[in-house]
């Protein structure tokens, strides 16, 4: 009971002693001013220690955030620079045109070349008037005897036996200066032999002999030819004989083309005029009167030279110009100065048009087309992987276009694009590769530069 009595004694004498603390001094009432300054200090505290704890919320997240977005942010392809590589301009060609005459020449295989006209008329010169066509006419009876008379590919069909009058025609067109050969009385031989020696080495004697065989009377053979030219839209051509001996057997070069054209495309006819040397049984083997033959492709088609209107040529070629396939020309000159001058001229063209084709280099592998740079300094140049050239025609400019591929980096050797030179409609297509490697940007470099990385 002592001890307790004396522990609440000690507990009363505290609590005065803290009431006397607590006591303002010089006067028994509290300073409200003091208390409301004392209140507002501690919200302010309260208040800072709040956004204290907020603002190091909010950068520790940021921080985080932006780290996360720096580094997995997508970035934009390298830019790349090209110089668009140039190109040599081919030469022109330059056709070499008969200096007399009138000459038209078309042109088959080539239209992607030379344009779609190129297969009617190519080119032509000293006009399109219907003159004296001398021996040529001997195609027109071949062929016309040929539709009465048909011979398959390897025919020798029937047999002609001459006759006496047959045998009358050698001195008759003997003494007209003509070309003539041998035709006994009662000998014979195949329709094909007779037709190779008329064309070969135009015997006028075998002419007017084979189309009367074939037609029973010169009126009929030409009743038949003037419907086999009308059927066939040859308006501007006339025969009025076999021989051409005539100056009156007449044509165009426009409707000889046309005619150069059905005589390519017959079998008989075109294995007959491109032999080189006359082979029929009972006559020696003289040469084709075409001395072109072999020469720049020409394999045919018939000459025919009457004084005083000069020398004349149809001809055919398969001309070769470095390509799979071949060109086939059918060309005519009429009216030239003479046989030689004829067989020069064409020629002469025939070589103007085969070299008006040519290969043109455009790409040099190794050739520096461009670069590619980064924003994070990483850079490679772009080179052609490849040599390359295109096959053309005279000066056709060459058209180039480039591509190139987006890239985020890139290993020396890549392929990062290509580019296509178009000459007409030959493309040839290059690829363009890395020379140097793009590297990928570093981390640091992601988190130095957040405007690159994201816009900022």
């Amino acid at each position: 009971m002592g001890v307790a009595r004396q522990k609440d004694d000690l507990d009363r004498i505290e609590d005065l002693f803290r009431s006397s603390a607590r006591a303002p001094r010089g006067s028994d009432r509290p300073d409200p001013r003091a208390a409301a300054r004392d209140r507002e200090a501690r919200q302010r505290r309260r208040r800072g220690a709040v956004l204290a704890a907020l603002l190091t919320a909010l950068v520790l997240a940021l921080g985080g955030g932006y780290v996360a977005a720096a580094l997995t942010a997508p970035l934009g392809p390298p830019v790349g620079a090209i110089r668009q590589p140039a190109v040599p301009t081919p030469p022109a060609a330059t056709l070499a045109m008969p200096t007399a005459g009138e000459f038209a020449v078309s042109v088959s295989g080539a239209d992607e070349y030379l344009g779609p006209g190129a297969s009617g008329i190519l080119a032509a010169s000293g006009g399109d008037a219907a003159v004296p066509i001398a021996s040529i006419s001997k195609i027109i009876i071949a062929m016309v005897i040929l539709e009465a008379k048909p011979l398959g590919p390897s025919d020798e069909g029937p047999t002609i036996t001459f006759s006496s009058s047959d045998h009358a025609l050698y001195d008759s067109y003997y003494t007209r200066n003509a070309t003539i050969a041998e035709m006994p009385a009662g000998s014979s031989m195949s329709e094909r032999d007779a037709l190779t020696t008329m064309l070969v080495i135009s015997a006028s004697n075998y002419a007017e002999a084979v189309s009367t065989w074939a037609f029973g009377s010169q009126p009929a053979f030409l009743s038949a030819t003037r419907r086999w030219l009308a059927a066939r839209g040859l308006t501007s051509t006339t025969l009025v004989e076999p021989t051409g001996l005539d100056p009156r057997n007449r044509s165009t070069p426009g409707d000889l083309i046309a005619l150069g054209r059905l005589a390519a495309a017959d079998p008989v006819v075109s294995g007959i005029v491109a032999m080189p040397v006359l082979d029929a049984p009972g006559q020696p083997p003289l040469p084709n009167t075409n001395d072109l033959l072999g020469t720049e492709g020409v394999n045919g088609i018939k000459t025919g030279t009457l004084e005083p209107y000069g020398s004349n040529l149809l001809f055919s070629a398969a001309l070769d110009i470095g390509r799979p396939t071949t060109l086939t020309v059918i060309g005519v000159l009429l009216g030239s100065g003479g046989r030689l001058q004829a067989d020069t001229e064409v020629a002469d063209f025939l070589a103007s048009l085969r070299a008006g084709f040519h290969s043109v280099r455009v790409a040099k592998a190794g050739t520096v087309v461009g670069t590619y740079r980064t924003p994070w300094g990483s850079a490679a140049t772009m080179v052609l992987a490849s040599r390359a050239s295109v096959f053309t025609w005279s000066d056709t400019p060459v058209a180039v276009k480039v591509t190139t591929l987006g890239l985020g980096s890139g290993r020396s050797g890549q392929k990062v694009g290509s580019i296509s030179y178009t000459a007409g409609s030959a493309t040839a297509t290059v690829p363009v590769v890395l020379r140097g490697s793009i590297r990928p940007p570093t981390a640091w470099w992601r988190l130095t530069h957040p405007r690159e990385v994201l816009g900022w």
